[in-house]
């Protein structure tokens, strides 16, 4: 899902103008921008953390050409998903939203009889 798709489904489900979602959402990526690049971290309770991390500096080799680089330090944005979203994620489909495909008839066994 892209950011244009949540802000449509958004849109749908709360009977809010998509003009109006779509500042809100602007708004939260925004802010949670603007936060990490303070260096602090923004956590949603059982959806999961955002924070930054840094990275040391290290010699690199580029793939190409094989030449060792110099990689910069850097900090970048890390995502950390909270119990609740893991469970969410791991939670199997039930039969109903997701059927096991139908075999042909003269495949009823997965084992070959000998």
């Amino acid at each position: 899902m892209n950011k244009s798709q949540l802000v449509t489904k958004l849109s749908e489900q709360s009977n809010i103008p998509r003009k109006k979602v779509e500042q809100v959402v602007n708004i939260i990526f925004e802010t949670i921008s603007d936060t990490l690049v303070k260096g602090d971290r923004v956590e949603v309770r059982g959806f999961g953390s955002f924070s930054t991390k840094l990275y040391e500096p290290y010699t690199g080799r580029n793939p190409r050409t094989g030449i060792q680089i110099q990689v910069p330090a850097k900090r970048l944005p890390f995502f950390k998903a909270g119990k609740e979203t893991k469970v969410i994620v791991d939670r199997k489909p039930s039969a109903a939203e997701n059927p096991p495909p139908e075999q042909p008839a003269s495949q009823s066994s997965p084992h070959p009889q000998s």
